[in-house]
């Protein structure tokens, strides 16, 4: 069977035809032949609001995701995830646990989950999750999630990808409100109290409240869907305030695409073996070393 060309996939590329969809995907996280031409060659609908999940483990966040998913797809609308997982520093490889997870729309024909190894990216993101996004813009799905690690400050780079931030936390957070990273609370649009059934919860989004200012907080018990329609609403109409700044999002994306051209010649593994054979030299001096690098 011949290889589909970058013209053959995006002439098929839409929500109706996942194959079609994740051999784009393939191709764009792969850097396979046909890359570069099939991301030129993208048409985006740009009104697809990108909706960054992000918070420490255990909040609930692909719980959260599902009772979104839910809502959204009862409204007929065609929903993608991203579901990005740490990459292993010693095997790099990926944990894709959140796709099971998210099995109960894992063959839902209005749902497309993928997971994403973040490939050592510190944010839980790499610059191929903004090119993956845009070919699920391109296909043309109406709501677009990415969901990330929950790594902490350098999650910050969710902003720079995500038309809008939501940050979920839990009731048990209370006690550690003060310890949330600057960063963290900086990128939120908007705070997600799950969890909120449990003892704490009602303190803990009033305390919240102060110290965010002007950042709206939710509150959710997603396992049973409570309060998913006010988040709904919140996302739709930031969505259109969003694009008011589209000129600064796109800055974001670009540095972090520029970025990745300018590193790709760089292998993680390589650079490994390299200095694992430098360190034989009793003297060795990391800076000189790198300045095979520069």
């Amino acid at each position: 069977m011949a290889l589909k060309t970058a013209p053959d996939i995006l002439s098929t590329l839409n929500s109706d035809n996942f194959k079609s969809v994740a051999r784009a995907l393939t191709i764009v996280e792969n850097d396979l032949q046909g890359a570069d031409e099939l991301l030129k060659g993208l048409h985006f609908n740009n009104t697809t609001p990108i909706i960054g999940i992000t918070g420490p483990p255990g909040a609930g966040k692909s719980t959260l995701v599902n009772a979104l998913i839910g809502e959204l797809i009862a409204k007929d609308n065609k929903v993608a995830v991203l579901a990005i997982d740490p990459t292993s520093p010693f095997n790099f490889g990926s944990l894709l646990g959140d796709r099971i997870r998210m099995s109960a729309y894992f063959n839902n024909p209005k749902v497309y989950i993928r997971s994403l190894a973040t490939r050592g990216s510190l944010g839980g993101l790499s610059a191929k999750t903004i090119e993956m996004t845009d070919v699920l813009r391109a296909a043309g799905f109406d709501y677009i999630f990415v969901e990330t690690v929950g790594v902490g400050q350098s999650e910050v780079e969710i902003a720079g990808l995500a038309d809008v931030t939501l940050v979920i936390l839990v009731p048990e957070s209370g006690d550690e409100i003060q310890n949330i990273k600057s960063g963290l609370m900086e990128i939120a649009d908007a705070f997600i109290v799950n969890k909120a059934d449990r003892e704490g919860a009602d303190v803990f989004a009033n305390n919240l409240k102060k110290l965010t200012d002007q950042v709206p907080v939710f509150k959710s018990v997603a396992s049973q869907a409570d309060g998913v329609g006010a988040i709904i609403n919140f996302i739709t109409s930031l969505t259109n305030k969003k694009h008011q700044r589209k000129e600064m999002l796109l800055a974001d994306k670009a540095y972090k695409l520029i970025q990745q051209k300018r590193m790709a010649d760089v292998d993680k593994k390589k650079l490994q073996q390299n200095i694992a054979k430098a360190l034989v030299d009793p003297e060795f001096n990391l800076y000189k070393f790198l300045e095979t690098y520069y």
